[in-house]
Order: structure tokens, then sequence, then C-alpha cells
């Protein structure tokens, strides 16, 4: 959908997205007016927000301020105390030195209590995270996580969480404009994770009722005004068995999961984002809450063999189609699944009525997704929508480790291998009778296309 495509140089992400200098170069050659970061990459980047603006662009998201504060997730978590939101207990450690850091962390473990988490103050994506049990494996563990924090974010802080056990990840999407109004969207529930990655996300969580979720909500709403927050984010709770609800932290950016919100709440929040970036207020009125989505994200993924990461040509990529079915993705059929980065190809979502209705939905649309060419975690979901903690709407955060503790396992091979090829035929069988009746692809070149391509390299 893009007028004009810029290519940046590289094949590594160091090389190319989160080359500040490229990124920026390329708003000047089209003469852009504003940068988008997305949600990953250079998105949570308070040095990067402050040289858009230094470039004369308008950055659309928060402050370089309120993304410091709450990028890092110690500083956070004093904020969110000094606010008056409820935190996890546990400890900062502050110190740097190797040595005196471990001797502090370990004096912490003993007044936190096991188990516990030990979590980066940088982190993110499950980095520098260890679960402790048994404080004979605090030290080997500690050591761990400070290595995996240095070598992913240049920064060893380490700080201690008591671990809640049997507790449900939810979030609550917050918008806030420059008029000073801040309001929550609801929440999304994100328990279904493994490695502390979220793999299926819903809307609205199928144990929320209304109190809790304007409880959460005004939570929510109270971090964001702590650190004047200005556009959209997320602010992460864990939700324990006894209905308590703790910051986890805030993401000062745009979600992966963000549509499910929008499909339930009718709100556009892109268009949001930019509407505040403007300088305009907000459009959402009252919250309104209909239906349930759901969100599976597609990875190119053996999970078969401990979810390594695949890579392969997309020799055949045909995506389900049909009312209440919203697909985003960044790929098509033809493309190079590399090494490079990461293994996510798609986002898929369904709304329906009701969350028995949805999950019907997405069972049917994941049975009649086509990927052919490298492996996928398609057979995987398919098997999760079925699983009774989902089916039931009971997820915790250990779901997937409680339901396949020694892995999972695909369902015969044989017969998948041929369900697929059948499914593959049909589809594209389907796609060339779709062809001939419509005419010319979109990929036309014609009169019939309002947009233009243009493809440019630095020289």
């Amino acid at each position: 959908m893009a007028d004009e495509v810029v290519v940046l140089e590289g094949e590594t992400i160091g090389e190319t997205y989160l080359n500040q200098g490229q990124i920026l170069q390329a708003a000047s050659i089209t003469g852009a007016t504003a940068i988008h970061p997305g949600f990953g990459f250079l998105s949570e980047r308070a040095d990067f927000a402050r040289a858009v603006k230094a470039a004369g662009l308008t950055w659309i998201g928060p402050s370089a301020e309120a993304i410091e504060k709450m990028g890092d997730k110690m500083t956070a978590r004093q904020t969110m105390r000094a606010a008056g939101v409820p935190v996890i207990p546990g400890e900062e450690v502050e110190e740097q030195d190797e040595a005196a850091a471990l001797e502090a962390l370990r004096e912490a473990s003993t007044r936190v209590g096991y188990p516990l988490l030990l979590k980066a103050s940088s982190g993110g994506g499950g980095k520098g995270m260890r679960a402790v049990y048994d404080p004979t494996d605090f030290d080997q563990a500690a050591a761990g996580a400070r290595r995996e924090a240095v070598a992913a974010f240049g920064d060893g802080r380490i700080y201690i969480e008591r671990l809640l056990s049997g507790s449900k990840h939810i979030e609550i999407q917050v918008l806030a404009d420059t008029q000073g109004r801040t309001i929550h969207l609801g929440e999304r529930e994100c328990s279904v994770q493994r490695r502390h990655q979220k793999v299926f996300e819903e809307a609205p969580g199928p144990t929320m009722d209304a109190d809790l979720r304007e409880a959460m909500g005004q939570a929510a709403v109270a971090a964001a005004a702590a650190v004047d927050y200005v556009g959209a984010g997320t602010v992460e709770f864990l939700l324990a068995p006894t209905g308590e609800f703790f910051f986890l932290e805030m993401n000062t950016r745009i979600q992966v999961e963000h549509p499910v919100t929008e499909l339930v709440t009718g709100v556009d929040i892109v268009r949001e984002q930019l509407r505040i970036a403007k300088g305009e207020p907000m459009s959402c009125g009252p919250l309104m809450i209909r239906g349930h989505a759901i969100e599976v994200r597609l990875y190119a993924e053996d999970a078969a063999n401990g979810f390594l990461p695949a890579i392969g040509p997309l020799t055949m990529f045909k995506p389900p189609e049909g009312p209440g079915i919203r697909l985003d993705t960044g790929v098509r059929e033809g493309d190079e699944v590399t090494p490079n980065y990461d293994p996510m190809l798609a986002k898929l979502i369904v709304w329906a009525p009701s969350r028995p209705e949805a999950l019907q939905k997405m069972r049917r649309a994941l049975d009649e997704f086509v990927v052919l060419g490298t492996i996928t975690n398609i057979e995987f979901l398919r098997d999760l929508c079925d699983a009774k903690p989902v089916v039931e709407g009971s997820t915790t955060t250990t779901t997937i480790d409680d339901l396949w503790p020694d892995g999972w396992n695909p369902p015969d091979a044989p017969m998948l291998e041929e369900a697929s090829l059948l499914t593959a035929a049909s589809a594209e069988t389907l796609g060339l009778h779709r062809r001939r009746a419509s005419g010319p692809t979109s990929n036309s070149v014609g009169p019939a296309s309002p947009f233009t391509t243009i493809q440019r390299r630095f020289p």
C-alpha cells in the first residue's frame, strides 16, 4: 500500500532496520515528514526518537523521556510504586560490577523468597530472564542472566521479582493525546506464551468482569500519566489467582497484538497514533466492547523440534479468506525466509460475536491456511485451539509447558502430509478459477491500480 519504497542496503538487522542513518536518509529522499517506528527494531529507542525530532521530522510515538523511564524496567518499577500502581514484590539492584552485583542479588533473593524471577532491566522478549526455584541454582542463573543481558542490551543490571505461579498475563491498551486526555481500550489476555514470547492473544479476557477491567484500566491510565505519556502504549499486568494484579512493564509502542483490540472496540489505533502525533484530539468515544477477537502468530519454526526457527522459500502462501478474518503480514508467495530476521510470518486474527464462535473460526482459518516451502507452526496452533485450558479460557503463563512438558509432537505425519498436499492443490485450483474470473491480477500494471510503487536504492 506504499506509494514509494526505499530499499535499505545491507543484509543484517544492524545494517538495515537498526541503522538510524539509513532510516533518516530514506525519509529525506522521499520527502517524508513523519516516522512511525512500528513495533520492533527502533520503536523503543529514545535516542532514535530524539534523532527523528532533531532532523525536523514528526515522531509518531511518546517522548524520548517517557521511553527512557519505561524502557528501563527498574526505573519503571520505582516510578509505578511512586504513582500507587501495584508492583510485583521484588528488589532492584543497581550495581554494575559483576562481583558486587551478584552478591547484592544473592542477598536480595533471601528477602524476596523463592520461587523468583531474575529479569534484565533493559530486557524484553525473554532475554536476560531466568526462573529460579532453588537457592542452590541462584548463582549460576544470575550469572547467566547477566551475561545474556550484556550481550543483548549492553546492560547487565538485573532485578528480582517474586514468581507468581498460576497467573494470567493481562495487558491494557492506553491512548493519550496532547489535549490532556488519557483513556484505556480494555484488556487483552496474552497468557499463552512459550519462553516468555506470546503465541495466542484475545480480547476481551475470558475471565474478566467489568469491575476488574475498570480497576486495571484506571491503574494503566495512572501509569501512563506518571510519565506524561502521549500516544499509544500498553501497560502489562500479572493477574494472580487471588484476583490481585501487579504491574509488569509498559511497552511504549504499538503492540503486535493490537488488532484484537481494534476488532472488539472499533478503534483504529494506528489512525489515532497519527492524529495524536499531528496534535489533534483522539476521536474515540466511550469504551464499547463488541464480540470476541483472537490472534495467533504464524512463525517459520519447527514446533516439534523445540520451536527452532526455520528457513526456506515460500513456494506457496495461501491465507484463509472470509468475513471476520484479518491477516497482517509482510510476506508473500515467492519470498525467502532467512535467518537474519524474526521468524514471524504473519498474524492471523479472527472476530466473531462470541468466544466459542471466534475459536471455531480460528480453527477453520488455520485448517485453510496453506504454507509450503518452509516449516511453520500452523499445526501446533491448531492443536492449541483444541487444548482444554484454551477452550475453557483458563490459560496461565505456564499453559504450554503444562500441556506439553516434553515438547509438542505433530499429528500422524503421513496423514498430515497427504492433507497438506490436498489442501494446497485445492487452494491452487481455487486461486486459478478466481484469477480467470476476475481478469487481470492486482499485480498488473495499468489504470486499474491507483498506486505506483517506486523502488529506489541509495547511490
